[in-house]
């Protein structure tokens, strides 16, 4: 988890809604550098990804992968806690 301790919901992306990305939720991204953090884990993961985190959502969008054990793993090994997302 982050430890810059300016844990504010603010966004500086949106996340749409794609409906061939990969969405999961990640409770404890609480700020802008837990979502970069996040961003570089999967892009250096799976380099042809697109990947969106938005903190005030907490939402996590990947276009250009339908693998989501591996991006589970992934953003797990940043020191994330992704979930899917409750529908609706």
């Amino acid at each position: 988890m982050c430890g810059c301790s300016t844990h504010q919901a603010q966004s500086s992306t949106t996340t749409e809604r794609d409906p061939t990305a990969v969405i999961l939720k990640v409770e404890d991204m609480t700020c802008g550098h837990c979502a970069s953090t996040i961003t570089k884990a999967i892009e250096a993961g799976l380099p042809d990804t697109r990947v969106q985190a938005d903190p005030a959502t907490k939402l996590v969008s990947i276009q250009g992968t339908q693998d989501v054990a591996q991006v589970e793993a992934l953003i797990t090994g940043a020191g994330y806690t992704p979930s899917i997302p409750a529908l609706g």
